[in-house]
């Protein structure tokens, strides 16, 4: 049975003039790992800034567990099991990996009230920091300052600090960007570990991977989805070969 769990509803985005996501309709459920590809441009990004509540959307719903989070805030839709993970890294080089992942703890579990505790010792989010990390492939560099990490376990000390808010939809755009062979089999084993749990939004440019992990993939252009089916299907849709699969072979 389907466990739909973020849906978007003809999502639109305006900037002026300019269209940057026109009427894109997706559910991410439980379980499954869902790419969005295109070409630069295509509004990828834009449309995961919109699911994440970076942006506001121009028309069109988005429901979190059946919920309408379309005017929601972007903290309000953390606290609710929304993570999202960003192109660039957005890590704290000079922390400590448990130390990235216990701030982005406190996100989720915050204690104003208890400004005399140490904040290191937060019966909280120091576990779920440690969960996190370790969960991510990061136990045995727990206390490695975030700078010293190379460049596969900075992608995947931000999956971490995601994991870290106890999100139950992972938005996760472009995780594989800049990574090696090595590298990039450790992140798509990663998610394969994460996506029982979870339902993933992945942007991706890197196709090969994307065939690898995705269980459903939509394919966009111009702002509008051109095609969106399981992966076998979209290999074979011609307009898909013409307007972007074929670029790339």
């Amino acid at each position: 049975m389907s466990d739909v769990l973020l849906r978007a509803t003809d999502v639109t985005r305006r900037f002026g003039g300019l269209v940057a996501v026109d009427r894109v309709s997706l559910e991410l459920e439980r379980g499954t790992v869902h790419a969005v590809i295109g070409t630069n441009g295509a509004g990828k990004s834009t449309l995961i800034n919109i699911l994440s509540g970076e942006l506001p959307a121009s028309a069109g719903t988005v429901t979190l567990r059946g919920a309408d989070i379309t005017r929601w805030s972007q903290p309000r839709r953390a606290r609710a099991g929304l993570g999202r993970s960003y192109q660039r890294t957005t890590i704290y080089p000079n922390f400590s990996v448990l130390e990235n992942c216990r701030l982005a703890a406190q996100a989720r579990h915050p204690r104003p009230w208890a400004w005399w505790a140490d904040a290191s010792a937060c019966p909280v989010s120091v576990p779920a920091a440690r969960d996190a990390a370790a969960r991510a492939g990061l136990a045995d560099v727990m206390d490695r300052p975030a700078a010293a990490l190379s460049h596969g376990q900075r992608r995947q000390l931000e999956i971490a600090m995601c994991l870290a808010t106890a999100p139950e939809v992972l938005l996760l755009d472009e995780p594989l960007a800049g990574m090696g062979a090595e590298e990039t089999d450790r992140m798509l084993a990663l998610l394969a570990e994460l996506k029982p749990g979870h339902a993933i939004a992945l942007v991706e440019h890197d196709m090969d991977a994307v065939f690898r992990i995705a269980d459903r993939i939509t394919v966009m252009v111009n702002g509008a989805v051109l095609a969106s089916d399981l992966p076998a299907a979209v290999r074979a849709n011609p307009d898909v070969q013409k307007a972007y699969l074929g670029a790339h072979e």
